[in-house]
């Protein structure tokens, strides 16, 4: 005789019923809507980044590199989640990182390898990378995964010790693209703050990039190399998707210099800032003269030189952030404040206004372009920088100083203008007496500090941001 079978959920009265599917029904939605983030590729034109779904990508980045190695899991959330509601877009950290990362354990006692051994991972040590990894996903953002400091490669200076050939190079990346190939929120980056200086150098990052690639082609490759440096200049090679620099803790730094030398190399690939003026450090900490610290301005300033200057991304830092500085442990270039409260210091709170306004434009079409500035342009802090796009064309003064334009050069005719403040995140429509005769452009203020953004749209555009108050 054949037996039949009845669902439970019919034993259920009708009201205990109706409840049950309602929150069955509930959870199916949940986790339709509960999407994974897209992976990033390269633009058709090789020029920035976007999702696999084609919406362009701002790489919008903050310092984190001892995230991993120094946080327990809920300071990780706290830190997460502050820098989402920030509008950053990219964490950068470290596996191996540079504090002693091999001897000195994380939070919870574990040391990344066993023995040293780059073929032999902790598997508890990396259970807390997988956290940090789905925790970043849940807030939206990416995670610029470096697999060694530098100095585990050439050590230079720092702690070391010096533990990868090309062969254990090579092992250890093939198990980090097995074992990550699926996370779509990484971007891998090589280097750590050093280049190679000899062959056996080359050859263990190469081999890095090779065992990554073996097992992963889901993820970009990036290069983070020390200070003045374009990882172009080492690994013009076609495994290196996106091109970094670090221009380095100056307020001399030209920031905008280095995208125009990576679009002289053979291959095109986006480039970011990976390393920039940090929030807080002693300004050309490696000089023996005081400088004072650099400070909100310096980042803003470090910010818009390298995106006007041609870079598809940049990465803020803060001195009390990057090493994760906390009461108890022994502070690194003159850290003083502490991560928690460096969370809100005035630049990073002014990387949100940068990404708002930035979204507000089709800014993946910015060129530079320098010729629309006529008459002179000071080569110091004072430097004014020029882009152009189909659509608008934008002009940056970091000291406020007035400056003429050549509206002959520009892509479109009959331009209206508006004055952005990177400070405060507003705008207004520049009025006729700030426009003055033989298109020469006045800010609003003018001094170190009162930098502002020109914009020029054609007069059917809109700029759609808060109105200066």
């Amino acid at each position: 005789m054949m037996k039949t079978y009845c669902s439970p959920l019919l034993l259920l009265s009708p009201i205990k019923f109706r409840l049950v599917a309602f929150f069955i029904l509930l959870y199916s939605v949940s986790q339709l809507t509960a999407q994974q983030i897209p992976f990033l590729k390269l633009s058709e034109d090789r020029g920035y980044l976007e999702t696999e779904n084609g919406e362009p990508f701002l790489w919008l980045g903050d310092t984190a590199w001892e995230l991993v190695h120094r946080l327990n899991r809920e300071e990780v959330i706290l830190y997460l989640e502050n820098r989402q509601a920030k509008e950053f877009t990219v964490i950068q950290t470290v596996i191996l990182a540079e504090m002693d990362g091999l001897n000195t354990p994380n939070v919870y006692g574990h040391k990344p390898l066993i023995e040293k051994d780059p073929t032999r991972l902790n598997e508890e040590y990396f259970k807390h990378l997988d956290f940090v990894l789905s925790e970043a996903e849940k807030n939206d953002l990416y995670v610029g995964l470096l697999p060694a400091w530098g100095d585990k490669f050439n050590k230079r200076w720092g702690v070391g010790p010096e533990i990868f050939t090309p062969e254990n190079a090579e092992e250890y990346g093939e198990l980090l693209g097995k074992r990550y190939k699926d996370y779509p929120n990484i971007i891998w980056i090589l280097g750590g703050d050093r280049v190679p200086e000899n062959k056996q150098h080359y050859n263990v990052i190469r081999a890095l990039a090779k065992g990554i690639q073996s097992e992963d082609q889901n993820h970009l490759i990036s290069y983070h190399p020390s200070g003045a440096k374009l990882a172009s200049d080492f690994f013009d090679e076609s495994w290196l998707d996106i091109d970094m620099y670090q221009s380095g803790h100056s307020s001399l730094a030209k920031e905008y210099q280095y995208p125009q030398k990576s679009m002289e190399k053979t291959f095109k690939r986006p480039v970011i800032n990976g390393e920039a003026r940090y929030e807080d450090i002693p300004d050309r900490f490696w000089e023996e003269e005081s400088y004072g610290r650099l400070d909100e301005t310096d980042v803003r300033v470090s910010a818009y030189n390298s995106f006007l200057g041609g870079a598809a991304g940049y990465t803020y830092g803060s001195n009390d952030i990057w090493q994760m500085f906390d009461q108890g442990r022994i502070p690194t270039l003159n850290a003083r404040l502490g991560w928690k409260k460096a969370l809100d210091l005035p630049g990073a709170q002014q990387m949100k206004y940068l990404r708002e306004f930035f979204n507000s434009l089709e800014w993946q079409q910015m060129k530079p372009a320098q010729e629309l500035i006529k008459g002179s342009n000071p080569e110091n802090s004072g430097h004014i920088l020029a882009a152009n796009a189909p659509q608008f064309a934008l002009f940056y003064t970091p000291e406020g100083q007035s400056f003429q334009v050549d509206l002959t050069h520009l892509n479109f005719e009959d331009p209206k203008a508006y004055w952005f403040n990177p400070r405060t995140g507003t705008s207004k429509e520049a009025v006729k007496n700030e426009l003055l005769k033989n298109d020469i452009f006045k800010p609003v203020s003018s001094g170190k500090g009162q930098d502002w953004l020109l914009v020029l749209l054609p007069k059917h555009k809109n700029f759609k941001l808060k109105k200066l108050q």
